[in-house]
């Protein structure tokens, strides 16, 4: 069927249009009640922060109109172009002299103040889908793989360079995109494995077994190393069950013995002998793979190396590439430390205010916590304990389910699409939006590492707001012009 310009607005889900205007208007009631001191409110002043915000969501309306009004076709023909600014955006911003809040992520033009990593989400989304759009792309093709990471990781490595490792693990949420597009769910499989690796190896590694000598962070990684081995090559590796078997059982058993012997013969670091298991397994892939030129037993050899070595640098990283601040907040969400007046603070009050909001809460502007200020950035990352208190668990569940009904709209919106650009898009703004929401969340109920990332549509700040809005929009733009894609 062909496409009219004047069936856009017919076109348009408004659905999604109506649950963003939800969000947005609670959103800026939550500023309200953040930033509100004792006093007459006036809400409506521009030099108060409900003010600044009120002005930045009429701007943000005002964007999504003029997205919408825009020609589908220049977001797919645009896209690299749009990406290659952004880039250079990112790499100015590494040398602007402008640093706030430890951040050199801002670029300061007078009285305002942008943040391009938060439009980069867009460029970078809309770079990928223009990529893994293309009729020859092929996700199992090396070269295109290559690229395709490429595009992931160099706005996540101009982002780290500002010192805004925050903003850079929103671009993580990509990976789930790929994997909807036919990445190996192994690939998936060895990123949770990394993650796990890192936080038991930061957290026990100076923790002592029973016997004084082994730590327990480098014993429990590295016979996972080898029981997840076993479990790869019974699945992989189907016609050859037995080595799957021998696996398990030897190292299991080897493990055993020599938990037992160091615990009641000769006390000794059980992580050497671990460490020979493991060299052992990965020679006995590599056998198997010669021998038979079966390609998953190197595979699965090169994970046995590659989480050996993740693990071993995990101290390095730990030390050395993140930030002071980074460093004391993950280590007082793993418990290695009690910081309740430092890094714990801004936790520990967010968990009272929510707490205290209790079923219904306090009431618009009640809250003691809030009002008070001790929840430090309570309008900008810290915004949803506003939520906690002055609406209590009712109105905190309610706007989580607003969430909950933006993401199971774009999934529907991203799935009906008949292009594989769209889709592909649809995905990324799916995931980015997923992702804010349980990190942002998670580390106000203290579930999740402090990472200084907005909760879309709700905190503080033009920047934020905007780019949310720009994805979010471009996205419906595109769905709106699907009736005139004939092209897969």
């Amino acid at each position: 069927m062909a496409y009219k310009k004047d069936s856009l607005f017919k076109n348009v889900d408004w659905c999604t249009i109506l649950i963003y205007v939800l969000l947005v208007v609670c959103g800026w009631f939550s500023i309200c009640g953040a930033s509100y001191d004792y006093g007459e409110p006036n809400f409506f002043d521009f030099g108060l922060r409900s003010g600044k915000q009120l002005l930045w969501i009429a701007c943000s309306f005002g964007l999504g109109a003029v997205i919408l009004s825009l020609d589908h076709r220049i977001f797919d023909t645009y896209a690299y172009l749009i990406f290659g600014v952004l880039l250079l955006l990112l790499f100015a911003t590494i040398f602007n002299p402008h640093e706030i809040k430890g951040s050199r992520s801002w670029i300061v033009l007078g009285p305002i103040s942008i943040q391009p990593a938060e439009f980069a989400k867009f460029g970078t989304a809309l770079a990928l889908a223009k990529f893994m759009g293309e009729y020859t792309f092929n996700l199992s093709n090396k070269k295109h793989l290559l690229a395709t990471l490429s595009i992931i990781l160099l706005p996540m490595f101009l982002i780290v360079m500002q010192k805004e490792t925050g903003s850079a693990l929103v671009y993580l949420s990509f990976f789930l995109v790929l994997y909807r597009e036919g990445m190996p769910g192994a690939i998936l499989f060895a990123g949770i494995c990394a993650v796990v690796y890192f936080i038991v190896g930061i957290r026990f590694s100076i923790v002592p077994m029973a016997d004084e000598i082994t730590p327990w962070g480098e014993f429990a990684v590295l016979s996972l190393i080898i029981l997840l081995s076993a479990m790869l090559v019974w699945v992989y590796c189907k016609q050859n069950k037995k080595l799957a078997t021998y696996i398990a059982w030897i190292g299991s058993g080897g493990i055993i013995l020599g938990v037992l012997f160091s615990y009641y013969v000769i006390p000794f670091n059980i992580v050497y002998l671990l460490a020979v298991m493991n060299v052992a397994l990965f020679i006995t892939l590599i056998i198997y793979f010669l021998r038979e030129r079966f390609y998953s037993y190197l595979y699965i050899a090169m994970f046995v190396v590659g989480s050996a070595a993740f693990f071993f640098s995990t101290d390095y990283v730990f030390g050395k590439v993140l930030e002071p601040h980074q460093k004391v907040r993950i280590e007082v969400l793993l418990g290695m430390k009690d910081d309740p007046t430092g890094a714990g603070y801004n936790v520990n009050q967010s968990k009272i205010a929510i707490g205290s909001g209790g079923l219904f809460g306090k009431g618009f502007l009640n809250g003691t916590q809030t009002k008070l200020k001790y929840v430090p950035e309570q309008d900008t990352d810290f915004i949803f304990c506003t939520v906690g208190e002055e609406q209590g668990f009712f109105g905190s569940s309610l706007v989580l389910l607003l969430y909950l009904a933006l993401i199971l709209r774009l999934i529907s919106l991203a799935e009906r699409q008949p292009t594989r650009f769209a889709r592909v898009y649809g995905y990324c703004v799916l995931s980015i939006f997923f992702f804010h929401l349980f990190i942002n969340v998670g580390m106000v109920l203290g579930l999740t590492p402090v990472i200084g990332i907005p909760l879309p549509f709700f905190s503080y700040g033009g920047s934020s707001l905007w780019g949310f809005t720009i994805l979010l929009f471009v996205f419906l733009r595109i769905d709106a012009a699907r009736y005139g894609n004939t092209n897969r």
